[in-house]
């Protein structure tokens, strides 16, 4: 697949501990980008963080989390992810998503 040079990145900000049915909320959103076609999809788990409720999430020893902070990270084209955005409005309830235009150096197939 080939994403133009010029592409948006869509960032998805949720907990560890959210759902979607009865799968994590992550793996629903990356199966429902992979379903959509979307180029590709990045999970990445946080050791810390805070939301509007300003709780701390933390995976230190003494004090472990089990709702550690999630991002997923979409790149496509501009297109592909307003698309998508409907999608995550019925899959997310709380969290917060960003989009924001961005440059591609380089994508290999």
């Amino acid at each position: 697949m080939t994403i133009p040079e010029e592409g948006f990145l869509l960032r998805i900000f949720i907990g560890e501990s959210d759902r979607h049915g009865h799968h994590p909320l992550y793996e629903a959103i990356v199966l429902k980008a992979r379903e959509q076609g979307m180029a590709g999809a990045t999970v990445l788990r946080g050791v810390m963080g805070f939301g509007k409720h300003s709780v701390l999430h933390t995976a230190k020893i003494l004090r472990l989390s089990e709702d550690l902070p999630m991002v997923i990270e979409i790149v496509d084209s501009r297109e592909n992810v307003e698309g998508f955005l409907p999608q995550l409005d019925a899959m997310i309830t709380d969290g917060m998503v960003t989009v924001e235009p961005i440059k591609v150096l380089q994508y290999k197939g």
